[in-house]
């Protein structure tokens, strides 16, 4: 999941714009004149909107930076998570530069507008650094709730304290949904269990073995490479390093991963045995239909034997790439749990894991600013492919109750999206509770 949104860049970088346009005053009884800069930030409203094209205000320059695509998916990712563009307020409103707000039905974009006076005021400069939810007039637990149920395919939710007390949100609880790279929340678990029984340390070093394909950064490294468990852990977590966990898969074992996922009270911890390495589940999907076939209609025995013979396999990445380009692909085969599950692994993980597991799921919270001014402490692990996304937080509240919100959507269908996942997850962490 990667991603997932932390700013939205418009812009690349700042490009150059020129001296301020003369206007003149107006006379004192007539509305006063719109500037150059606010007739643009009124039509970026409108593109935002999809109501203007980007070839009616961007400069050549700017769109050669930016492609239009890139813009029309910034402004589609923008509106389904807060709604329309309503307006535009400017810092300074004249001139050639200013700050921008811009305000949706549902959230608050800030950044900078700049426009060019020698190409006729058009916008040269466009970067939106921050973009976060409003609390929406009247939201509820029970309107949030109808709005997931609504969406298509399959969803599993849960917002609730971690000791047990009544959710404020919960639909299908006990559904077990695949996870994408959420998975990883349990082979962090494993290790840091084993970090606080004394039988393994963060600064453990292990060689670099394993290789599996993007997201990530570690499969470019080379062999060998030195690496902390923390390294891999922090990697594993924050940027959804793939082959920084199939290292710690490796050097755990898979046995000892399922045995966290059982420890912890997992219920249908068979769902997930043989425990899939990223390398081998991207391998089975961009695999011909017959094997997938196998695979789903085989037992443990054969599947474990179909994973060992996929993993002496290799295939490149634009073969891996192709088999998720049209879509959901065999959702069937990943890692599932609930969200009475992933509840329980954090009550577990509480209980059992070593505390620096909590600061290695607090580098990337995916907490916007109302949330960190609502949690004392955010941490966060999402998963997602075509289909597929699941979004986990475990929040501490400012009286230092622990509460634990999941979101799972799958839909072998079509893809899900992402922004309006996540636009409802954050209001629902800005719920009074």
């Amino acid at each position: 999941m990667t991603s997932t949104f932390a700013a939205l860049t418009l812009a690349l970088a700042a490009l150059p714009v020129g001296a301020s346009a003369q206007t003149q005053a107006p006379p004192p009884t007539s509305a006063p004149a719109r500037t150059a800069l606010q007739t643009r930030a009124e039509q970026v409203i409108a593109l935002i909107n999809g109501k203007v094209e980007p070839a009616d205000i961007f400069t050549a320059r700017f769109r050669a930076a930016v492609s239009d695509a890139q813009l029309k998916s910034l402004n589609t990712n923008l509106t389904a998570q807060f709604g329309a563009a309503v307006s535009a307020t400017l810092d300074p409103p004249e001139g050639t530069r200013a700050k921008i707000e811009i305000r949706f039905e549902r959230g608050l974009a800030k950044g900078v507008i700049g426009i060019q006076p020698d190409e006729d005021n058009r916008v040269g400069e466009l970067v939106i650094t921050s973009a976060e939810p409003l609390a929406v007039a009247g939201d509820t637990p029970q309107a949030i709730a109808a709005e997931l149920a609504a969406l298509p395919g399959t969803v599993n939710a849960w917002f609730a304290p971690l000791n047990g007390g009544a959710p404020l949100i919960a639909i299908n609880a006990d559904k077990p949904l695949a996870l994408g790279s959420a998975f990883k929340l349990y082979v962090l678990a494993a290790l840091a269990e084993d970090v606080k029984a004394g039988r393994r340390k963060w600064t453990d070093v292990v060689p670099l073995s394993e290789k599996s394909y993007p997201s990530g950064q570690l499969q470019d490294w080379p062999e060998g490479a030195p690496v902390t468990l923390h390294t891999l852990a922090s990697l594993m977590i924050s940027i959804s390093d793939n082959t920084a966990t199939d290292q710690l898969i490796a050097t755990l074992g898979k046995e000892r991963i399922l045995q966290a996922m059982r420890d912890s009270g997992h219920s249908k911890p068979g769902a997930n045995d043989p425990f899939l390495t990223t390398r081998e589940l991207f391998l089975l999907k961009a695999s011909p239909d017959a094997l997938i076939d196998i695979w789903r209609k085989g037992g443990t025995v054969t599947r474990t034997a179909t994973a060992a013979m996929i993993a002496r396999t290799t295939a490149p990445l634009d073969k891996i790439n192709g088999a998720f380009a049209n879509g959901p692909r065999a959702i069937d085969i990943e890692w599932f749990a609930s969200p009475a599950d992933i509840a329980k692994l954090f009550a577990h993980m509480r209980r059992t894991a070593d505390p620096r597991a909590f600061e290695i799921l607090a580098i990337n919270s995916q907490a916007s600013a109302a949330m960190k001014e609502t949690w004392r402490y955010v941490g966060f692990k999402g998963g997602s492919e075509p289909g597929v996304m699941n979004l986990t937080w475990i929040a501490t509240d400012q009286a230092g109750r622990d509460w634990v919100l999941t979101l799972g959507w799958n839909n072998a269908a079509a893809v899900v999206d992402e922004g309006k996942l996540l636009a409802l997850a954050r209001r629902i962490l800005v719920l009074p509770r």
